[in-house]
């Protein structure tokens, strides 16, 4: 049985951190190399980044079942929509309906909201994700392409779910 619980102390975004390493080495460094997995992760996903997002009003969350912490998601609130920030799952343990588990709780705090759409970006390159969110409903919207600093972009497409 899987839950999702709110990250609210500094054990859990140490919890969340550390997925982000374990997650991202694994998934991106094929699709971006190891150098902008490592600077992405110190500037998005390292302890202080995670909490200094929260402070900016980001909302994340573990996903927990019977066997450990499988994964992680965070957002925050635009107008009209609810940005899914970050959406990820261990290699292991996807399959097995965590991602659809995540979703419908996410869905329910855009609808609590009044928010009509779920917004979110991925990389063009990561197909198996594109395809994944295209069965959970999402649509590509858009394409675009964002400077991150130290020579690096986010070459990436928006992709939409309207839930109202």
């Amino acid at each position: 049985m899987a839950s999702i619980i709110a990250v609210t102390s500094t054990t859990q975004i140490a919890k969340v951190a550390h997925l982000a390493q374990t997650i991202w080495t694994d998934h991106y460094t094929p699709i971006i190399g190891a150098l902008q997995v490592d600077y992405m992760l110190e500037k998005y996903q390292s302890e202080m980044a995670i909490n200094d997002q929260i402070k900016e009003g980001y909302q994340y969350y573990l996903i927990k079942t019977d066997v450990g912490h499988a994964g992680y998601f965070a957002f925050n609130l635009h107008k009209g929509f609810l940005f899914l920030s970050k959406f990820y799952v261990l290699k292991n343990m996807r399959g097995n309906g965590l991602g659809k588990l995540a979703l419908s709780f996410i869905e329910s705090k855009a609808m609590e909201l009044h928010l009509p759409k779920i917004r979110l970006t991925v990389n063009k390159h990561n197909s198996k994700s594109i395809s994944a969110y295209e069965k959970m409903g999402f649509a590509n919207v858009d394409s675009i392409v964002q400077d991150i600093g130290n020579g690096y972009v986010m070459d990436d497409y928006v992709l939409e779910k309207n839930i109202a």
